[in-house]
C-alpha cells in the first residue's frame, strides 16, 4: 500500500488523483471564443452573454487584423466576427475569417451580418466545416443562438434560417432542383440550417430513418462527387443556395 511509498511520491499520487477527480467533476472543457466586432456595445454584450452561458471569451477585437492576431495568440475553438469591420466597413471581417480559416482550419468560424448576402454565405460554407453565417437578429433568440454555436464547434455548418427563408421566398425562375420532391426540399432547407438527421426528424415529426432515406435521395439526385457524408451534405446545401439565389 501507500505506507511503503516515500511521502513525496504518495503526496504526488494523491494530488494527481485529486486533479483527475476535479477534471471529472468539472465536465467537458469550456469552449474558448474570440469575439470581434467594431460596435463596442454589441461586442461587450455578446461577450457577456457567452460568459454567462458557460463559454470562455479569451479575447475581443475591434477590427479584422486584431481578430487575426487574437486567434494566433489564443488559438480559440471559435471565432465570432462581424462581416463589416474598419476601415471601409465592407467585407473586412469576412476576409479576416478566411485568413484565420487558412491558417487554423480547426477553428470554428461564425460570421455575423446585419443583411442576408447569399454569396458570402456560400463562400464561407465552401471554406470548410465548422462554419456559420448568422444574421445579427438571430442573437436575440438566445437559446437558439447558443445551440447554433455548439453545433458549429462540433463540426457543423449553419446558414441562418432567415436567409434560407428569404431565398426560398425570392424564387422566381425555373428551379435547378426540380428533381427533388417537396419533402426532400424541406429536408434540404433544414440541412442548410445545420440540423442533424435527428434534429430534422424532430422538426418534421418523422423518424430519423425516414430522414436518412430522404438525405440519401437528395445526395443521389444532385449527383454530388464521392466524398465523406458530412462533406456531401455541405455540397448539397451549396447546391441548394446556388439554386435559390438565381432570381429575376
Amino acid at each position: 500500500g501507500s505506507a511503503n511509498l516515500a511521502p513525496g511520491v504518495a503526496s504526488g499520487i494523491a494530488s494527481r488523483l485529486a486533479w483527475r477527480i476535479l477534471l471529472y467533476m468539472s465536465g467537458p472543457p469550456t469552449t474558448r471564443v474570440v469575439v470581434a466586432d467594431d460596435d463596442v456595445l454589441l461586442r461587450e454584450g455578446l461577450a457577456s452573454l457567452l460568459e454567462r452561458s458557460g463559454f470562455e471569451v479569451v479575447a475581443q477585437a475591434g477590427d479584422g487584423m486584431a481578430a487575426i492576431r487574437a486567434c494566433r495568440e489564443q488559438e480559440p475553438d471559435l471565432l465570432l466576427i462581424d462581416i463589416r469591420m474598419p476601415p471601409a466597413h465592407t467585407t473586412e471581417g469576412l476576409e479576416a475569417a478566411y485568413a484565420v480559416r487558412e491558417e487554423y482550419p480547426g477553428i470554428g468560424i461564425v460570421v455575423l451580418s446585419a443583411y442576408a448576402e447569399v454569396e458570402h454565405a456560400m463562400e464561407l460554407l465552401a471554406s470548410g466545416h465548422r462554419s456559420g453565417y448568422l444574421l445579427k437578429s438571430r442573437v436575440t433568440d438566445v437559446d437558439d443562438f447558443l445551440e447554433t454555436l455548439e453545433r458549429i464547434v462540433k463540426g457543423g455548418s449553419v446558414v441562418d434560417p432567415g436567409l434560407v427563408q428569404q431565398l426560398v421566398a425570392a424564387r422566381r425562375v425555373v428551379d435547378p432542383l426540380d428533381e427533388l420532391t417537396r419533402r426532400e426540399r424541406e429536408v434540404l432547407a433544414l440541412m442548410a440550417e445545420g440540423r442533424s438527421n435527428a434534429g430534422i426528424a424532430r422538426r418534421l415529426w418523422v423518424t430519423e430513418g425516414t430522414v436518412a432515406k430522404h438525405v440519401h435521395g437528395i445526395l443521389a439526385k444532385l449527383r454530388l462527387p464521392e466524398a465523406d457524408d458530412d462533406h456531401r451534405r455541405v455540397l448539397a446545401v451549396l447546391t441548394f443556395l446556388r439554386g435559390q439565389s438565381v432570381i429575376e
